[in-house]
């Protein structure tokens, strides 16, 4: 029996199998590319080694391949050799995950970790705003991050990873500076970890940090792997902040290079994502968006999200159908109550519905209510702030300037007297 890279045992008598294993988790928790190559050397080495076999599960899960990821657990849970009990759990975890069975998989991890902190692997399902907490649906979701990961630090130590997982949970309840400052720490033990520079991003994002996050990006990126897992979205910060600059050019070169359906090679929830809503904040600020690019984006909306249930991504697909004018498949999500936030995702999609038939009275109806706790729908504060920044515009079309700019103050103070939307400061 050999042992991880945090002290966990594992069952393998091979070195090879065991080295394999621990580049393959190490590129996960890094979300670099190469995962799937490290675990199947792993396997090569040793075809009876469960772990390595979980994962692999994991990482063909962040490479869209659900079908494969299912059958790598299957095979985890038939491996007939002795498993210790961390082991078995860690196994079962991923199962229910790969089950849709998320409440069980979150519980299930929350008490694995009081036992086994140090499995990072598992620990890492239930960290960042995409995790199993982030995607939770439940109020104080952020709060209940930082509380996650703020307890696992003492576990980790001065470890690269967990000071990202960190650095993100603080960044998401406004400890900006504090966040920065432990990202900069985990960079310097592994500058290719794209969770930090993701992260790191995100933090200069809510320090208005605009030139400084743009030029980060421009240097680290090139080095960056285009097929690892985060090369879209970080794409998606790049192109935000060239919107912000005026280069609208870089904006629109970065889209079609890395961003949209069929540029990225990224998951099918950031494409998504990350597409409508730089399509949308360009045309907040005044960036004319052609008509085809939001019909090519429905499109997708409806082939990779047909049925309602992922909250975050619904809300998007909705945007997307109804600035296409696809009115049959935004019914679908204006009245939808399916979904971990499905009780949000509907008055949004009814505020999109109005925003293209320019009711703005409807519009303001349906978003009011949202704003209250829209941190239920997932994602980060910066992308949650197509919802702050659509409740502005809809203000200044309702002539409510003064009370616009007095909300930026008051929600998003990190835009006072920039906000990227026509007219509020001009």
């Amino acid at each position: 029996m050999r042992e991880d890279r945090y002290g966990n045992a594992i069952s393998t008598s091979s070195d090879d199998a065991c080295a394999a294993y621990v580049e393959g988790v190490d590129h996960i928790l890094a979300a670099t590319y190469g995962a799937s190559e490290a675990f199947a050397s792993a396997l090569k080495s040793d075809p009876e080694f469960a772990l390595a076999e979980a994962g692999s599960a994991r990482a063909l899960m962040y490479e869209g391949d659900m079908g494969g990821a299912k059958a790598a657990i299957q095979r985890a849970s038939e491996v007939k050799s002795t498993l210790t009990p961390r082991e078995q759990q860690h196994i079962a975890i991923f199962g229910d995950m790969l089950s849709g069975k998320p409440v069980d998989a979150r519980e299930k991890i929350m008490a694995h970790v009081i036992e086994h902190p140090r499995d990072a692997l598992a620990a890492q399902a239930c960290t960042n705003v995409f995790g199993l907490i982030g995607f939770s649906g439940c109020p104080g979701r952020e709060a209940d991050l930082l509380a996650y990961t703020a307890w696992l630090s003492p576990h980790y130590g001065e470890d690269w990873w967990m000071m990202s997982m960190h650095s993100l949970s603080l960044c998401e309840t406004g400890h900006t500076w504090p966040a920065l400052e432990l990202m900069e720490r985990s960079l310097e033990l592994n500058n290719a970890n794209a969770n930090a520079s993701h992260f790191k991003a995100h933090a200069q994002y809510e320090a208005g940090l605009t030139s400084d996050g743009l030029s980060y990006l421009k240097t680290w990126m090139p080095d960056y792997d285009r097929r690892g897992v985060l090369h879209g979205h970080l794409s998606w910060h790049l192109a935000l902040w060239a919107l912000q600059q005026g280069d609208v050019d870089l904006m629109w070169g970065t889209v079609d290079r890395a961003i949209a359906p069929g540029a990225s090679e990224s998951l099918p929830i950031n494409v998504l994502t990350d597409t409508a809503a730089l399509y949308w904040r360009a045309e907040l600020a005044g960036v004319e968006v052609a008509p085809e690019r939001w019909q090519v984006l429905s499109r997708y909306a409806a082939e990779t999200f047909p049925n309602p249930g992922q909250s975050f991504a619904d809300i998007h697909a909705a945007l997307s159908h109804a600035m296409a004018g696809e009115g049959a498949q935004l019914a679908t999500l204006a009245c939808t109550s399916n979904g971990y936030a499905g009780d949000l995702v509907a008055p949004v999609a009814r505020c999109w519905q109005a925003i293209a038939q320019q009711d703005w009275s409807d519009a303001m109806d349906e978003l009011t209510p949202v704003m209250s706790d829209h941190a239920r729908l997932g994602g980060s504060r910066a992308q949650r702030d197509i919802l702050e920044l659509t409740y502005l515009n809809i203000l200044m079309k309702l002539g409510r300037r003064d009370e616009a700019q007095r909300m930026v103050k008051m929600r998003r103070p990190v835009f006072d007297e920039t906000a990227p939307v026509v007219g509020l400061y001009s």
